[in-house]
C-alpha cells in the first residue's frame, strides 16, 4: 500500500511538472488513464488534497495553486539537486516497471557500486562515525586493508558511488569508490567534519572526481559547430561560457587540469582544440605522441593478435 502511495506522488509531481500549469479537471484525465488509477475516473479534491501535503513533507516539493486560473504548478525547484535526482530515479523506475511488455526493447547500463555499501555509508555520515574497512584500488593487486575514514560526504559520478572524507592514517582528504571497498564496518566513535564541507565546494575546479592542489586555469577550447550542441547538452564543467561563430564555437571553462580531464579531451578526437593554456596543450599532445609510439611499436606484430 505504502508502495503505491509513493508511485501516486511521483506521478502526481512528475505530470504537473512536464505541463508547467495543469487544472485538476485535466490532471483527472491524465490519472484516468494512468496505471495508478485501478478504475478511478479522478483524484477526489480532499485526497488530492492530502497526497499534496504527503508531497511536501517526502520530498519537500510544494505544488500551489494559481486561485485566478485554478491551475496547479510546482514551486520553486532550482536548489534542490538531490530531491531532483531522487525523484527523476523513482519516476524512471516507475516507467519501466509498468513497461514490461516491452522489456526486450530497453537495453540498461548496469551499475555495479553501491548496493552493498551505500545505506552503511550514509548512516555513517548521518550520525557523524568514522568507517573502517579494505581498499582494492584499480592502480595495485593488493588491498589497503583497516582503512579508518571519517565521512564527509558522497558523489555520483559516470555511474558510480563515491566517498570523500579523512583518512584518520595520514590526515589526508581522499575518495574512495564504493565498489572497491570490502568488510565495511562503522565505528563506535564520533567526529566533527569542518565548517564549510559540501561536495560542491570541495568539487568546484574540477573536471571529475580527481582533486589535486593546484590553482584552477583559464582553459579554451575550439569545437566543431556539431560537437558544440554536446557541450550545451551536457557542459564540461560549471564554470563553461561559450562563443558562437559560424564555423566553430570557443568554450571557455576555470578548472584544474588533472589527468581525467586531459583524458576526456582525447576522447573528441579532433573535434575539439586545445586553445589555451599552452600547459594543457602540451599535456595533449604529450599524451598524443605516447600513444602513436604505442602504435607504431607494435606495428606488424600486433596483426592476428
Amino acid at each position: 500500500m505504502a508502495k503505491d502511495l509513493l508511485n501516486r506522488y511521483i506521478w502526481i509531481v512528475d505530470t504537473i511538472r512536464r505541463y508547467g500549469r495543469i487544472s485538476r479537471r485535466e490532471l483527472n484525465e491524465l490519472w484516468s488513464r494512468s496505471p495508478y488509477a485501478e478504475g478511478e475516473l479522478e483524484i477526489p479534491r480532499r485526497t488530492f488534497f492530502n497526497y499534496r501535503q504527503a508531497i511536501e513533507d517526502l520530498f519537500a516539493i510544494r505544488i500551489g495553486c494559481d486561485t485566478s486560473t485554478y491551475e496547479y504548478y510546482v514551486e520553486g525547484r532550482e536548489s534542490q539537486t538531490l530531491t531532483d535526482w531522487l525523484l527523476n530515479a523513482s519516476v524512471t523506475s516507475s516507467v519501466l516497471k509498468n513497461s514490461q511488455d516491452i522489456a526486450d526493447r530497453i537495453m540498461l547500463e548496469d551499475v555495479p557500486s553501491a548496493r552493498q555499501h551505500l545505506a552503511t555509508v550514509m548512516e555513517a555520515i548521518r550520525e557523524s562515525h568514522p568507517v573502517r574497512f579494505n581498499y582494492h584500488p584499480y592502480t595495485r593487486s593488493n588491498p589497503s586493508t583497516g582503512v579508518v575514514v571519517e565521512p564527509y560526504f558522497l558523489r555520483i559520478y559516470r555511474q558510480l558511488w563515491y566517498m570523500t572524507g579523512r583518512c584518520v592514517a595520514d590526515d589526508k582528504v581522499k575518495t574512495y569508490s564504493l565498489d572497491r571497498i570490502s568488510d565495511l564496518t562503522i565505528m563506535p566513535d564520533r567526529f566533527k567534519a569542518p565548517e564549510g564541507t559540501d561536495p560542491q565546494t570541495y568539487f568546484r575546479n574540477s573536471f571529475g572526481i580527481v582533486v589535486d592542489q593546484s590553482a584552477p586555469r583559464r582553459v579554451v577550447l575550439k569545437t566543431e559547430v556539431r560537437q558544440a550542441k554536446y557541450f550545451r547538452a551536457l557542459p564540461l564543467h560549471p564554470s563553461q561560457s561559450e562563443m558562437i561563430t559560424d564555423a566553430y564555437s570557443i568554450f571557455t571553462l576555470e578548472l584544474q587540469l588533472t589527468p581525467d580531464f586531459v583524458a576526456q579531451l582525447l576522447s573528441y578526437g579532433p573535434s575539439v582544440e586545445v586553445v589555451a593554456p599552452r600547459e594543457l596543450r602540451s599535456m595533449v599532445v604529450s599524451s598524443l605522441r605516447k600513444m602513436l609510439a604505442a602504435y607504431n611499436a607494435g606495428g606488424e606484430n600486433s596483426e592476428g593478435v
